[in-house]
């Protein structure tokens, strides 16, 4: 029987043949257009995982809050009150309280809300608080028109210190409320320094001071958009933000730091619930 015999050598080569230079040039070319494909997608996928992580807290938060009125006849927690005791200031905020030896304590949800140093975390926000020394930051509350606002103690007339909610401006109370579903309740705070715990209507109405305003405004930190929770308890990320009426002077660039903060409205409509 008749075999089919190879020449002499050949098998030898045939085993012996490598991958060209050509071919591996090819294969890294292949992997790395991948890798550079991967890398942004992953990156997307992270961003969109904290973004849904923030969502989630703030509708804890928003959850608390609404628990916090049933408790309290309609009204919302405090944003932020002074009080004297034992010589130093204590400073009860609606998401931290800060006593007079500098220590810090859960505030005023502190009772409708489970790990309020977690929940109160924006896992995007980066930058420490503005305000004291709060272990976490990152989310900002109605303070224009739900939250009540005290000024620090001050003198009277009369010598008497006026503190607390003497000289405190009462937020709007749930029964007033009439457009829930258009009324940001809390979101994502920043301006030019950092985060921000207080947010700020543009309109500058309440306030009087444009100063204050435009140091509560919103971070678009979300691959461009900001979370929001609402009156009404839904959720929302929202991509565009509004200079407000300073739009042409440094308060929007110095002080808000536009266009990566800005407001939610470039009027009162979606921070006024009456």
């Amino acid at each position: 029987m008749t075999r089919n015999v190879l020449p002499t050598g050949a098998s030898c080569a045939r085993r012996r043949r490598g991958i060209t230079l050509t071919e591996t040039l090819v294969a890294i070319s292949i992997m790395t257009a991948m890798v550079g494909l991967l890398v942004p997608a992953l990156g997307t996928v992270r961003s969109e995982a904290r973004s849904s992580t923030c969502l989630s807290h703030l509708r804890h938060l928003g959850t608390g809050m609404t628990a916090y009125t049933s408790s309290y006849r309609g009204r919302f927690p405090p944003a932020i009150v002074h009080f004297v005791s034992n010589g130093g200031l204590v400073t009860h905020a609606w998401d931290f309280r800060h006593e007079a030896d500098g220590s810090v304590e859960p505030g005023a949800l502190r009772g409708f809300t489970d790990r309020p140093e977690i929940v109160q975390q924006c896992p995007c926000c980066t930058e420490s608080s503005t305000f004291g020394n709060d272990p976490a930051t990152g989310y900002n509350y109605n303070t224009t028109y739900l939250g009540d606002e005290g000024r620090l103690p001050t003198l009277g007339d009369d010598g008497r210190v006026i503190e607390g909610w003497e000289n405190a401006r009462r937020g709007i109370p749930l029964s007033r409320h009439r457009r829930t579903s258009t009324t940001a309740m809390l979101g994502d705070g920043g301006w030019s320094a950092g985060a921000n715990k207080f947010m700020r209507a543009p309109s500058n109405d309440i306030e009087n001071d444009w100063g204050t305003v435009y140091a509560g405004g919103q971070a678009y930190r979300h691959s461009g958009r900001t979370n929001v929770a609402w009156l009404d308890g839904h959720l929302s990320s929202e991509p565009v933000a509004h200079d407000g009426p300073q739009a042409d002077t440094a308060f929007a660039t110095d002080l808000l730091g536009s266009p990566a903060n800005g407001f939610l409205s470039s009027d009162d409509s979606s921070y006024d619930p009456r």
